[in-house]
């Protein structure tokens, strides 16, 4: 069958399931993945196999995980012809990824995310940053703002700061809502996350990163004194070399990392 052909399965809201069907959407996306013979590409949520398709033309070896039980037959019918193509059935939120992980072959991600579960599985795979070259992801486009946002950005937040310290985001391009069936109602993109091998600056305690910047942007609105006064006393606020005046939305990734250094440091 031709990529992007419908079959007889129909798209379940529960599962967020938008089918890919623009032909050349699809080749602008294998384009930007660039796979070539012998990588080990990871697919999450292939559905009817729009990108599955061009992908295993490439790479014969591409691993599937998908949570539909009713795309499984349809997706090994499709591609019966590659014995190298295996699927997992599964919840990708749910599935360790270092299974798949091969010793001087890191894993490249890909996927179509539903716009429901988008940010817990970009949380969920940078637990395995260490393992993963790359990861291509179709997004809502929001997301993809919000993962490519700067320090005073509207966008700006938890998730830009956490995603920008484990990788380096680069939005590629703009999806239109008619390149899908169903049509969703709002805009996509195209994200490529570079997972760094070291981060530019690291963390002493990555739990307590994660804690500082969850509480700061709760409560964006609040200076950082705010967010500060429930971790250190009043002496120690005095010892922080950064202007607790600023809004979290004022801090960079890296005035982040050394700031919870410094928390760490005197608590």
């Amino acid at each position: 069958m031709n990529r992007g052909e419908p079959y007889q399965h129909q798209a379940r809201k529960r599962f967020g399931q938008n089918f890919l069907v623009n032909h050349h959407v699809i080749d602008k996306i294998i384009a930007a993945i660039a796979p070539k013979p012998g990588q080990n590409i990871i697919e999450i949520g292939p559905g009817h196999g729009a990108i599955t398709e061009p992908i295993l033309a490439k790479c014969p070896s591409l691993k599937v995980v998908e949570l539909d039980r009713d795309l499984i037959p349809i997706l090994r019918e499709k591609f019966v012809d590659y014995p190298d193509f295996q699927i997992h059935q599964g919840d990708a939120l749910k599935t360790d990824f270092a299974q798949f992980y091969q010793p001087g072959q890191a894993m490249r991600i890909i996927g179509n995310l539903p716009y429901n579960i988008s940010t817990p599985l970009i949380f969920h795979l940078l637990g395995f940053s260490q393992q993963i070259e790359d990861m291509h992801f179709m997004l809502q486009k929001e997301v993809v703002d919000r993962l490519a946002a700067s320090p005073n950005d509207k966008s700006y937040g938890r998730l830009s700061v956490m995603v920008q310290y484990y990788s380096h985001v680069q939005p590629l391009f703009k999806v239109p809502p008619t390149a899908f069936r169903p049509t969703p109602k709002v805009e996509s993109a195209i994200v490529r996350l570079l997972p760094y091998s070291q981060p530019p600056i690291i963390a002493n305690d990555l739990k307590l990163l994660t804690k500082l910047v969850s509480a700061s942007f709760q409560q964006r609105r609040k200076t950082m004194r705010n967010t500060l006064k429930h971790m250190l006393d009043s002496v120690q606020l005095e010892q922080l070399d950064i202007d607790i005046s600023l809004r979290p939305q004022n801090l960079s990734v890296a005035d982040f990392v050394h700031l919870s250094n410094q928390i760490g440091a005197l608590q």
